[in-house]
């Protein structure tokens, strides 16, 4: 049976605040993830694709990428509908760490908060989204602050 889209909730600049906060869905990450962004990208390191080598490896495992995890992360955000339609630019990343390991296995998800609410000008202003990606643990497995620009209500300054 086909399915409909259906577009984003209309949403604006002055639909944010800062302190807004949403957890996202979990999204468990398989081996195949890390060995389709391999090859997706070209970075065959060790510590990605190569089992024996990681088995006497600090992990004991082959670990994600920290890109795939950013990816990931800013993907669970997008499909939670937070945005809806008001971002119009990326701007800028900041701050990224990644704090612990993600495994073939781990189901993460995201807190985003909104850190930083600009109403700069009269079309767009910037937010300031800082993500916590976690894992199954609620462990820390990432972080980082993600700045965009997003669509004024028309006539509002």
């Amino acid at each position: 049976m086909p399915r409909s889209y259906v577009d984003p909730e209309p949403k604006w600049f002055e639909d944010f605040e800062s302190g807004d906060t949403m957890t996202t869905r979990g999204r468990t990450v398989d081996i195949g993830d890390i060995t389709n962004y391999a090859g997706l990208t070209g970075d065959h390191y060790q510590l990605h694709t190569d089992a024996a080598f990681m088995a006497n490896n600090r992990f004991g495992q082959r670990i994600a990428h920290g890109p795939l995890t950013f990816s990931l992360a800013v993907g669970l955000v997008g499909l939670s509908g937070f945005y809806g339609d008001a971002i119009v630019a990326l701007i800028e990343i900041t701050g990224l760490k990644a704090t612990k390991p993600v495994f073939a296995g781990d189901t993460l998800h995201v807190v985003a908060t909104v850190t930083t609410h600009d109403a700069s000008g009269p079309k767009y202003g910037t937010l300031g989204v800082t993500y916590s990606v976690r894992n199954q643990h609620d462990d820390e497995v990432m972080t980082f602050l993600q700045t965009m620009l997003a669509k004024r209500r028309q006539g509002e300054q």
